[in-house]
């Protein structure tokens, strides 16, 4: 998310028609769809190196392969990607859009492709506020993007949304690791798992549809259920 928030620094809003896909997609290699990435500059995960990088984005100046709203994937192409990459994105919809993102990347997904997703685990937030008794403007942590909050992360990072004036990066959902397993259970996901985070305070999860391979399990580490 902060990251994704610094790229966007300057930039307007979304367009109020987002156009087809329109991303090269080359069919001889594996995929994965970054979807909210908002910059190609901002890292992905090393275990798609060597991989075909599209990125989804719903602002055109971010030169997306894909420009759509991610509540619209259903728009494309079914089974075109090997993975979808959703790194904190998927808080900045509302719960009752959530299924239909959900549903999206198991339509463009390949029946043995997996999801990977990374949100604000508000269940870590709010022990950190009983066990520490931490308050909304009190620091959770320090973050490259400077000084992190407990808004920050229920609601989105604030002084960049203020900046941008851009409302679409507020946090309007959030996510347990018991309400993030069951949202994925419901669009379909039926073996899920929990990976490593990358962040502090953040659930990381692998889903997919169908049980995976042992060359999978090894590429992603894939061990403990979510």
């Amino acid at each position: 998310m902060l990251l994704r928030l610094l790229a966007s620094l300057g930039r307007p809003g979304r367009p109020a028609v987002p156009a087809p896909f329109r991303g090269a997609h080359d069919r001889s290699r594996r995929n994965v769809l970054n979807v909210g990435g908002g910059s190609k500059a901002i890292a992905i995960p090393p275990h798609y190196a060597g991989w075909g990088h599209l990125m989804l984005d719903i602002d055109a100046n971010a030169r997306p392969d894909v420009l759509l709203d991610a509540r619209d994937l259903q728009r494309l192409e079914p089974s075109l990607f090997d993975a979808v990459y959703c790194s904190h994105n998927l808080e900045h919809y509302y719960a009752h859009d959530v299924p239909r993102v959900l549903a999206g990347f198991a339509h463009v997904l390949k029946p043995e492709g997996f999801a990977e997703i990374r949100v604000p685990d508000v269940g870590a937030v709010a022990r950190e506020m009983v066990e520490r008794g931490r308050d909304m403007e009190d620091l959770l942590y320090t973050s490259p993007a400077g000084p992190i909050t407990v808004r920050d992360v229920l609601y989105g990072l604030g002084r960049a949304i203020e900046k941008t004036k851009v409302d679409f990066y507020a946090h309007k959902t959030g996510f347990t690791r018991r309400s993030l397993r069951d949202a994925l259970r419901r669009a379909g996901f039926s073996h899920l798992y929990a990976a490593e985070p990358l962040a502090a305070f953040e659930l990381h999860a692998i889903a997919l549809r169908a049980p995976p391979g042992d060359s999978l399990c090894t590429l992603l580490g894939l061990a403990e259920e979510l």
